[in-house]
């Protein structure tokens, strides 16, 4: 478990699937992912999750719960994992409906990059967002990620092709921010 102030982070688990597919089917939270829409059924989840927890060789999963109530309110992951060019791809987080705009974004992303910086060897965390998601435009910027470029139409979501913005934070840099 890493804790936090207002939350903690675990390994996902199995049971994990009915809440994490109620997330992904939610079309409000779904809008502003950065991938494409896909309706996904409990069945697909659970082995989607099931996955997750056995083959870590280049991806961790957290689940995100809350300290005092033990609620699963999110999850987050690394992926990519590439101890080569000593990087790995914030694939992000989600958190649920109700939780959002409460700061736990910003408290799980601290916890989820410190984490990466103290147990692997990495340089540099990466990361996409949609141009049009302020909120983690807003998120990166707090973190100290730089924006690197855009990717121009790069998603086809909601009826038109979307701009994607990548972003990363260097080792040395979020020794300097957190």
């Amino acid at each position: 478990m890493i804790k936090g102030e207002r939350i903690f982070l675990r390994a996902l688990e199995i049971s994990d699937y009915l809440l994490i597919n109620e997330w992904r089917n939610n079309p409000k939270l779904n809008y502003y992912l950065g991938g494409n829409i896909f309706l996904v059924s409990s069945e697909r989840e659970k082995k989607s999750i099931e996955n997750k927890i056995f083959d870590d060789s280049k991806n961790i999963y957290f689940a995100i719960c809350d300290n005092e109530s033990n609620e699963l309110i999110g999850y987050s992951s690394i992926n990519d994992i590439d101890l080569r060019n000593l990087k790995a791809l914030w694939e992000g987080t989600l958190i649920g409906e109700k939780f959002l705009g409460k700061g736990y974004g910003l408290e799980s992303a601290k916890l989820m990059l410190n984490f990466l910086f103290d147990q692997y060897p990495v340089n540099k965390c990466y990361a996409y967002c949609l141009e049009t998601h302020p909120a983690t435009i807003k998120l990166f910027n707090s973190l100290g990620f730089k924006k690197d470029g855009v990717l121009r139409e790069e998603v086809y979501k909601n009826g038109e092709f979307k701009n994607v913005l990548l972003f990363s934070i260097l080792r040395r840099e979020i020794n300097d921010k957190f």
